[in-house]
Parts: structure tokens; sequence; C-alpha cells
């Protein structure tokens, strides 16, 4: 039974079980007050464009038979608005979020209130630690990495590397040729030189 209840303790308490929960808890606060918006303020202002009592009641009939759009158009009403209820919510939550992501993000952890420390940096002073933690994640800031080089410029360097090795086998095989040749006259003369 311990097994169980803490098991429970760890289900309920992980995060997404909780934001969860807040989000059907604010859904259903919210959700209220869209239907008081909706049935308070829009439907009397719609329903007294077409002439009806409620948007419900709107319907058109063929061959007697009741065509109740209007059933429809409260659904649509209904889901645009809470649509956009939620939307805004989610976009000021966000930017909330954000907001205290960097705001913390700027806070120095715990290395590097340490290090801050036995630089002498004031920790009680706010203003103080946020300026030298910036400071400190510069200097501890990685050396960037050079971008890698693009096909195009491999294959030029490559290019000149053939073009180099191309020149020296040409000067090498020159002054071959020009060591055979000096030998060959050098025998032909000797040989003359024996005639």
């Amino acid at each position: 039974m311990k097994k169980f209840f803490s098991d429970f303790k760890k289900f309920i308490s992980r995060g997404n079980i909780l934001d969860l929960a807040v989000g059907v808890i604010i859904g259903t606060s919210f959700s209220a007050i869209v239907t008081a918006l909706v049935n308070s303020i829009l439907m009397p202002l719609i329903c007294s464009i077409f002439g009806a009592d409620t948007v419900e009641g709107l319907a058109f009939y063929i061959n007697g038979t009741a065509i109740q759009y209007g059933v429809f158009l409260q659904a649509i009403i209904d889901f645009l608005l809470i649509a956009l209820v939620l939307f805004i919510i989610l976009k000021v939550v966000m930017s909330a979020k954000g907001f205290t992501t960097r705001t913390f993000k700027s806070f120095p952890n715990r290395a590097e209130r340490k290090q801050l420390k036995a630089e002498g940096v004031n920790l009680k002073n706010r203003k103080e630690v946020l300026i030298a933690t910036k400071e400190l994640r510069e200097r501890n800031k990685p050396a960037p990495i050079p971008p890698k080089p693009t096909s195009e410029e491999l294959l030029s360097q490559i290019l000149e590397e053939i073009k180099k090795q191309n020149e020296n086998i040409i000067s090498h095989k020159t002054t071959n040729n020009e060591i055979v040749n000096e030998n060959l006259n050098t025998k032909t003369s000797t040989t003359n030189k024996h005639k």
C-alpha cells in the first residue's frame, strides 16, 4: 500500500500532469466566461441583425422540413471565441515564460557564482552580478568554429593541388630529359673522340 501511494505521489507531481490539471481548471473557468460573453453580448447583437430571438432558432424550410442553420452558426461562434480566448491566454503565458527564462538565464549558475566569488564580486549587488556574469561568459565563450568550406571551394582547392602536381611532374620530366640529353651528348662526344 505504501508503494502504491508513493507511485501515486510521483505520478501526481510530474510536470505534465500538473500542467494538464491547471489547463483543465483554467479551461473550465474560461469556458464560463466565454459562454457568458457569447450569450449576453454577441448573440443578442447577431439576433438583432437577423431579427430573431435566438441564433439557435434561425431556420429555413424546404418542403416543410426545417433546416436549422442557427445551431450550426452558434457552434461556430462558440468555437471561434473559445479558440480566440485560448490563443490570447497562450500568447500571454508563453511571453511570460520567455521573459522568466531570459531573466533566469542572465543570473549565474552555481559554478559561475563560485568563480565570481573568487574574483571578489559582491554577490549581493544584483547589477554587479549581472554585469560580471555577462563578462565572465564572454571570457569563457569558446572560440568560434570556422565555417566549413563549400563544395565549390573544395573543388577549386583540389584543382589547384592537381595543377601544382602537374607542374612538378612537367618540370621534373624536363629536368630528367635535360639530364638524359646531357648524358647522351657526353656519350656521343666521348664516342666521337674514341673513333
